[in-house]
């Protein structure tokens, strides 16, 4: 992809065509990437042919907004930039939550042997069956979302004869309690998952709730290096 064209397509999600549809005029959008309006007519044609845009066109403009591919093509920009700031240290950032039950799946799921030995090969555990819920605050939900701008440890989906499953990323961490001090964890984010966005998962090789002696409701906090 070009350098050109990624520009143009960061410059539009600053001017907040991520979120919503934004108002634009080839003239605006010529002073916002500093060329000539036919330019950035001829860029917005691009963007669209490419399938990173929505456009709509009107009497006195258009109406813009990235697609999800326009999306996850500046996310993988993100992470290279990542890759290349960030990964010789380790980010911690702390997230708290209370305990609750969840629905069951991650039993089923973590079980799977397509999952387990990417488990052990990435993590370096195979996770007790199951996974510990936490319900995040507001706070912590500010917090949990900063993981999706991170590349994480990939998970990736398989097939067997009978479905598809889907992949995921995962996130080393570490319950902040005297007796977690070494036990290993996770954090886990599927691609695809029934829990809204203030749930934290997270995977363990020990059954935390016996071996921290944990019931619904109690608050448990972890750092999540990132």
């Amino acid at each position: 992809m070009s350098v050109n064209i990624m520009v143009s397509l960061r410059k539009l999600a600053l001017l907040g065509a991520i979120a919503q549809p934004i108002k634009l005029s080839s003239g605006h959008f010529a002073e916002a990437i500093k060329s000539s309006v036919q330019t950035a007519a001829r860029r917005l044609q691009e963007l669209e042919r490419e399938g990173l845009v929505h456009r709509r066109i009107i009497a006195d403009g258009q109406w813009i907004m990235l697609t999800n591919k326009g999306i996850e093509q500046l996310k993988k920009e993100c992470y290279e930039y990542q890759e290349i700031f960030f990964s010789r240290t380790d980010i911690e950032v702390e997230i708290a939550g209370r305990l609750i039950t969840g629905l069951g799946e991650g039993k089923y799921y973590t079980a799977l042997e397509g999952y387990k030995r990417q488990f052990e090969a990435k993590l370096g555990f195979i996770p007790f069956p199951g996974t510990l819920n936490l319900s995040l605050e507001a706070q912590s939900r500010a917090a949990r979302k900063k993981l999706d701008a991170r590349k994480g440890i990939e998970i990736e989906g398989f097939e067997s004869e009978k479905r598809t499953f889907g992949g995921g990323k995962c996130f080393l961490c570490k319950i902040v309690e005297k007796e977690a001090g070494g036990i290993k964890s996770a954090v886990i984010i599927p691609d695809r998952t029934h829990y809204p966005d203030d749930v934290l998962e997270i995977i363990s090789p020990v059954y935390l709730r016996h071996e921290l002696q944990l019931k619904d409701g109690d608050e448990v906090r972890t750092k999540v290096v990132i």
